[in-house]
């Protein structure tokens, strides 16, 4: 019950205990009153396809937390016998429980809501599509399709489940084939123990699919379809369980549940399949509409009142009430507040304070959160009563303190201190970044980590990702061609540091006499494309470019050599009787400097490059070494010296500067920049080839606002050295790409925490290799080594390991694990493996082992007769020689000899090789025979040719541990580990939990951003609630009374009512208030926790539910859904967009029904190192429909958008002119062995993000994808009355056509949208077609809608599309759009955008309509489209439109029809026109 002071305080007076009594029959006399006559509205949102099975729902919930547990789950399920026949209520009771008892107690009331919320549900459609494509392929029929509707989404196999063939509910995909019968697959399976070679037609295995524990490496591949709590699933999988035991066979299971099956299904299995799917995680909003206008179709009223009839159509929501569960002060509260008008004008002096009034209404509460969300969801009814309390200065005073720090009204929301975008947060991405932390949090546990340890790392934040990753070039080896700070050339410019604050147009220099930018080169100089780059420096120095400019040389040759042993550059060999250009080029270069000066060295370069261009040498092959010879005599005799040739000569054959010019390519080398030359740093930032012949200007305006950040800040003063502190403070001493530059999307992490804490037998007996000296010293990062000994690659790999340890690795140890790809044959190749197997686990002599094992790989003979067919008689010759080294260097020779020479422990070893494979196949997802780094979870394949080096090792040790690991290592040295024995607590110890619990945060998927929330006072104006043992903790800044206030209410309760989290709600209202904030009614829609009805059946789903609405105000509905959802209205009687309820008449409940038509998969796509390729033409298909969308890829961003539905999509280049020119990042890049296609997987309700690169095709590099014709060409306006204007402008685009049209005709992606031609017309029409674009939202714009596409076939005997935006247009429309066609002869095709997450989102129905007939034209429709006409829904045509259609606009791509002057009525309201 409401206290005596809340309704004082709610009245804003002194009332008397009578006057309470008396206001109370009042109220509930108005609520008795209000009720008889109030109007419900229901919503829901049904998915596109039919219900999935709540069982294999829960086991890819399950999944999510790593396949063992699936797997646990599936046998589970099997193992506990159930009840023939169960009521859905204990059978969802059963699936919770078998579910939570493997997720864990932390992750329980989130796996019990996912499955209520439905969100696996996409996945099980995604098996589906798999399952259809795997019968039509193999069986030569297909399932469930419509071949006359090939752009319907029943094409994208997402709305019924597959059939079952030949009535078998389970089948096998074998290869080539499909295996119904269970004799067969026993046929099959024997058939695998003969043979020793898997089929050549494997079958596409996904990352996402469900692998067998331990058949990871089975030659076989099996998949297996159906359905858990099936006869068949039990029998297949216990023959296909049994088999993967024995390593033939990789067993998959994709579960799907086809229809018309023979066999019966389990009770459970049944639970939420086949009926339809109501989805939740979306706001409803009733918006007041503004009505300055008649938008209200009154046609109906003429009509009479057929209200009965209608309603029949729609589907009943009205069984799912509102369950009211509040009580006390809270129901008090609303059912006063409700039964209140809406009231249309309040005084400016009462809004002022709203904001404040409504925060101190919030915290006086009992029950804060629920009386929040109620007031920011009925807000037009509220605003009266709020207004009129009494405010206190406190809170004012205190909300007026925080917003010295944060602006008034923002909103911000974080999660464990990981800031999350209010604006774009939607259910299902909270839900998981929650379950992100908490499966984080329950793997941490498993390591013995006390729990408020565990807080504290899971409120670490994650390292922000920065761009400014700058390489340490500084060496005697940068030969600079200028210097600012001292050359006369730059005596004019001062040197005021400050003058570079100074404002400045865009893209202006800054000449300042200090060397702030520094552009260093990486060239080989025998490389006329790499000389060339001489002329750029020349250019820009001689016209004063405030850079200084320097190079590096290096000679390829000299690279290879290196190379080639391993980085030892003493080892390195002289390349006697080969001629070395490069390296003849930089001893000349030297000579020049040192005996003359660096002028005439950087002449003589510049010089041989003239010499070049015209000589007609090939850019990409080092010239003859004549050429430089010639130009080097010349410049000797043009200085008086006639001794030229000797000298060369002495150069040549002497071994002046041949130290210098060895040193210089391997200290490129040690930077890592050989494989990527030609490049340039600036200051120390890297440009790759592809940037490095323009990117000098464009690098020092990258670098500009960093150094002008400094300046300001002071760290840098006149007298610094720039290059010496940006160096010194953060340089590194190597790059390499794949350590420092990666995205984040692109990283591959794995937890290690699992087989930490099961203290997995391969982790158990794994004896680590440190630097000699410091096995007992902590060591953070941790590098397992995975290598196949068989191949020369990976035993470089463990060579330049083994080098990082004894070059003084501090930081890291060095596990090594073997992944040997023919295991079988691995006996011939067994001395050099078993001894390092034997070695490197040795417990004893541990400081000897590592000089040992890299003694005994730099045996070029060992390893050569490793690397061949051995015999047993070479094998006892090196055993010899591996004993006498075992001796030299300090290790236990008989320990040795009995591992090498017993046959039981050479067996011992193949087991423990084995057994690694199999692990690191699990636990890392290593295929047999790949090499790999795993540094602390962080997964770094070794591809052919671009293998770690020891620098590698130790740019690893600097970049992970700032990055990452460092923080963990500090809490992890804090705790007490009283739960942990003495004896056990070692620095091995510590290491690995550090290794584990910083892989499993690594895995974690959160933003880095994060923000101070303690500098905000919460004493008077904040929510702040502590739970002791909460994992989760809620930060937020909310303005409850804006539009995302809105949003994030909900969703806080939600986290309230599920999970028990700790939060701080700091409210931030804005300070003054003109007008009302919230004119709407909202609603989140999530399901409640008791989801059947009185006889136990499960509900379809949550349904939205607004009571007590205003009667007589015109609502308009919208939806606010995720961002990846295209929904639109299927079932409504009545106007969504001019509801009012009290024409309702004897209807109670307005009832609607959206659906959820696509999934949009979007992305960025840009060109390597480069601009986004705009204009790019992409097509997004299936396997069986390789073109069932498509769009064009924007300048802005790089965005691209296409409809997507649950399922495995191929994007690819569209052929023409983007696959002439462009091909994918990767292997073969900008060749014609480059890829075009990319896998797109659609799995869950978020949609997808894709991200990629593509790559000019070589000779290709200066096209552009949209051509422009720079020829000077005045054109005429369409204006006849204007003809005499002429409009200014030069070149028109050439690709105008292709933006719209890509070629072809429009009629040829009737497989993409749904067309429909009329065949009622008498007479045919002929001609081109006339396409119409036009947009209707509302009953009454859709009647407009029609009589403007009549007017349009009256005055044209020409064929006519229309296109209309689909999500807008009521389900009437597209009912009877159908027939229209048909009667009046005309195709008609539906489309539909979803607005940007970039573009500034618009709130208001209207201005969201106006975008599609200004900004998406280019991208709305198909590319086979080649023009088309938007004509207003409004309008009525009074000529034929091929006339306009057939006008030539010119090559431009858009253009308009004049405004009409004729009417005088209209003189002065055109305001075009003064």
């Amino acid at each position: 019950m409401a206290s005596l002071s809340d309704i004082q305080c709610l009245r804003g007076c002194r009332m008397t205990f009578a006057g309470v009594v008396l206001a109370l029959l009042v109220l509930a006399m108005g609520a008795e009153g209000s009720t008889h006559q109030s109007k419900n509205v229901n919503v829901a949102v049904r998915a596109k396809w039919t219900g999935t099975s709540l069982l294999l729902e829960a086991s890819e919930l399950v999944a999510k937390e790593g396949d063992p547990l699936f797997w646990r789950f599936v046998e589970g399920w099997m193992r506990d016998a159930k009840p023939a026949e169960l009521s859905d209520e204990e059978c969802v009771h059963s699936i919770v429980k078998e579910g939570t008892e493997i997720v864990g107690s932390s992750l329980a009331p989130l796996f019990q809501f996912s499955l209520l919320l439905r969100s696996a549900s996409p996945k099980i459609v995604l098996y589906r599509q798999l399952a259809q494509q795997s019968l039509s392929e193999h069986l030569s029929k297909r399932a469930n399709v419509n071949n006359n509707g090939l752009g319907k989404v029943d094409q994208w196999s997402v709305s019924e489940n597959p059939v079952a063939p030949e009535g078998q509910c389970c089948w096998v995909e074998v290869g080539s084939h499909v295996l119904l019968e269970e004799s067969e697959l026993k046929n099959w399976l024997q058939f695998t123990q003969e043979r020793s070679h898997a089929e050549e037609d494997e079958v596409e295995v996904y990352d996402f699919d469900h692998v067998y524990p331990g058949s990871e490496g089975g030659l076989f591949v099996a998949i297996l379809y159906g359905a858990l709590g099936t006869p068949c699933f039990r029998t297949y999988h216990s023959l296909l369980s049994e088999a993967s035991k024995m390593g033939h066979v990789k067993y998959i299971y994709r579960p799907v549940l086809p229809c018309d099956c023979a066999s019966p299904v389990e009770s459970c299995t049944q639970v939420g399949a086949g009926s339809t799917l109501y989805l939740g995680g979306y706001g409803v909003e009733l918006a007041l509409k503004n009505m300055e206008y008649k938008a209200i179709d009154d046609s109906e009223e003429k009509k009479g009142d057929d209200s009965g009839n209608s309603q029949a159509k729609a589907e009943d929501l009205s069984q799912e009430e509102r369950k009211l569960e509040e009580d006390g002060e809270l129901m008090t509260f609303r059912d006063h507040l409700l039964s209140s008008e809406i009231v249309d004008k309040i005084n400016v002096g009462e809004l002022k304070d709203l904001g404040y009034l409504t925060v101190q209404r919030i915290i006086h509460s009992s029950e804060p959160l629920r009386l929040m969300q109620e007031i920011n969801q009925n807000f037009p009814k509220l605003v009266s009563s709020l207004s009129r309390m009494q405010l206190n200065g406190t809170i004012k005073e205190e909300i007026a303190n925080n917003q010295r720090r944060v602006p008034p009204g923002k909103n911000l929301f974080a999660i464990n201190g990981a800031l999350v975008n209010p604006d774009t947060l939607d259910i299902f991405s909270l839900l998981e970044l929650v379950e992100g932390e908490l499966s984080v949090a329950g793997k941490i546990d498993q390591v013995k980590v006390p729990p408020n340890y565990i807080r504290k790392l899971l409120r670490l934040t994650d390292p922000r990702e920065s761009s400014a990753f700058r390489l340490d070039f500084r060496s005697e080896h940068v030969h600079y061609m200028n210097n600012i700070e001292e050359d006369s050339m730059y005596k004019r410019w001062r040197p005021n540091l400050n003058e570079i604050l100074m404002p400045a147009y865009p893209g202006q220099m800054r000449y300042i006499r200090k060397n702030l930018y520094h552009a260093v080169y990486i060239i080989d100089p025998a490389l006329p494309v790499e000389l060339k780059l001489l002329e750029t420096m020349t250019y820009y120095v001689q016209n004063s470019v405030p850079i200084r400019f320097g190079v590096i040389f290096m000679s390829s040759k000299k690279i290879k050599a290196i190379e080639s042993h391993g980085g030892d550059i003493a080892a390195t060999p002289e390349t006697n009787g080969e001629e070395d250009v490069s390296d003849l080029i930089i001893r000349l270069f030297h000579y020049f400097k040192e005996n003359m000066d660096v002028q005439t060295a950087f002449g003589f370069l510049n010089l041989v490059n003239e010499e070049l261009d015209g000589s007609g040498e090939v850019d990409e092959e080092p010239f003859q070494a004549s050429v430089a010879e010639n130009i080097f005599i010349d410049i000797l005799r043009a200085k008086g010296k006639s001794t030229g040739p000797t000298i060369l000569q002495n150069l040549k054959e002497g071994n002046e500067f041949k130290e210098k010019a060895l040193e210089s390519s391997a200290f490129v080398y040690r930077l890592g920049l050989s494989p990527m030359h030609p490049c340039m740093l600036m200051n120390g930032l890297f440009y790759g080839p592809s940037q490095v012949h323009n990117a000098a200007i464009a690098a020092m305006n990258e670098e500009m606002p960093r150094i002008q950040e400094a300046v300001y800040y002071g760290r840098i003063n006149p007298r610094s050295d720039i290059l010496d502190k940006m160096l010194s403070e953060g340089g590194q001493p190597r790059y390499n790409p794949q350590i420092v530059s990666s995205r984040r999307d692109d990283r591959r992490y794995v937890s290690l925490s699992s087989p930490v804490a099961e203290e997995d037998k391969v982790l158990t007996r794994l004896q680590y290799l440190h630097h000699p000296g410091s096995e007992d010293d902590l060591k953070p990062l941790t590098h397992w080594i995975c290598v196949d000994l068989t191949q020369k690659s990976g035993i470089h790999l463990l060579q330049q390991g083994l080098r990082y340890l004894m070059e003084g690795a501090k930081k890291g140890r060095i596990g090594v694990l073997h992944n040997l790809k023919g295991l079988e044959n691995s006996g011939s190749y067994s001395l050099l493996i078993q001894v390092v197997v034997t070695v490197a686990n040795s417990p004893s002599r541990r400081a000897k082992v590592v000089p040992f094992l890299q003694r005994l790989l730099g045996n070029e003979e060992l390893i050569g007769a490793s690397l061949g067919d051995s015999d047993v008689t070479l094998e006892n010759k090196y055993v010899k020689s591996v004993l006498d080294l075992a001796d030299e260097m300090g290790l236990k020779r008989d320990y040795l000899e009995h591992a090498l020479l017993e046959p039981v422990r050479k067996q011992a070893v193949l087991d423990q090789i084995h057994e690694e494979r199999v692990f690191l196949a699990r636990a890392v997802g290593l295929k047999a025979g790949a090499n790999a780094v795993v540094t602390n979870g962080r997964v770094y394949d070794q591809q052919e040719g671009s293998h770690f080096v020891a620098e590698d090792f130790a740019l690893l040790d600097s970049v992970e541990y700032e990055r990452r690991v460092k923080p963990v290592e500090e809490i992890i040295q804090e705790i007490e580990w009283t739960s942990v024995e003495p004896d056990e607590l070692t620095s091995e110890f510590l290491s690995t939990r550090i290794m584990a619990v910083s892989s499993c945060m690594a895995a974690r998927s959160r933003g880095s951003d994060s923000a101070n929330f303690e500098m905000l006072r919460a004493e008077h104006s904040a929510i702040v609630r502590e739970v002791d043992g909460a994992y989760i903790h809620v930060d937020a800044v909310i303005d409850p009374l804006s539009g995302t206030g809105q949003k994030l209410t909900p969703l806080i309760v939600l986290l309230e009512d599920w999970l028990k989290p700790s939060f701080r709600i700091v409210f931030n209202p804005m300070n003054t208030i003109t007008d009302l904030p919230l004119k709407n009614f909202y609603r989140y829609v999530v399901p409640s926790k008791n989801v059947f009805s009185s006889d136990g059946v499960l509900s379809p789903g949550p349904v939205g539910v607004f009571t007590n609405l205003p009667p007589s105000r015109t609502l308009t509905m919208n939806l606010d859904v995720p961002e990846s959802w295209l929904v639109e209205p299927v079932v409504a009687i009545h106007d969504l967009d001019n509801i009012v309820l009290e024409k309702l008449k004897n209807e109670r409940t307005m009832s609607a029904v959206y659906e959820l038509e696509a999934l949009v998969a979007t992305g960025h796509c840009y060109e390597k190192d480069g601009d986004p390729p705009r204009g790019l033409q992409l097509l997004l298909g299936t396997k069986l429909h390789s073109h069932l969308v498509d769009t064009i890829v924007m300048a802005n961003l790089g965005y691209w958008q296409m409809k997507a539905a649950p399922g495995v999509w191929t994007l690819q280049l569209a052929p023409g002119r983007s696959t002439e020119l462009y091909t994918l990042e990767g292997p073969g890049e900008g060749t014609d062995d480059g890829l075009i296609t990319k896998r797109v997987v659609v799995q869950d309700l978020k949609g997808k993000l894709v991200r990629f690169e593509v790559v000019k095709r070589q000779g290709k590099e200066d096209q552009q994808m949209l051509e422009v014709n720079d020829a000077e060409e005045d054109f005429e306006e369409i204006s006849p009355r204007r003809q005499e204007k002429k409009k200014e402008g030069k070149g028109f685009l050439k690709w105008a056509s292709d933006l719209l049209v890509g070629g072809g005709n429009p009629g040829e992606h009737s497989n993409v949208l749904n067309s429909v031609s009329g065949v009622g017309q008498s007479q045919p029409r002929r001609g081109e077609t006339i396409n119409i674009f036009s947009i209707a939202s509302g009953h009454l714009y859709e009647r407009f809608l029609k009589i403007m596409m009549l007017s349009v076939l009256k005055n044209t005997n020409r064929p006519v599309k229309f296109w209309f935006i689909k999500n807008y247009l009521s389900p009437q429309f597209k009912d009877v759009i159908p027939h229209m066609a048909k009667e009046y002869g005309f195709e008609y095709d539906l489309v539909t955008y979803k607005w940007p997450t970039w573009l500034h989102k618009q709130t208001e129905k209207q201005r969201i309509i106006w975008a599609y007939k200004i900004l998406f034209l280019d991208v709305i429709f198909p590319l086979s489209l080649k023009k088309v006409i938007f004509v207003d829904a409004d309008q009525i045509v009074r000529t034929d439109m091929g006339e306009l259609y057939d006008m030539d606009i010119k090559g431009r791509p858009l253009a308009y029809t004049p405004f009409c002057d004729n009417n005088r009525e209209m003189d002065g309201y055109r305001f075009w026109n003064p």
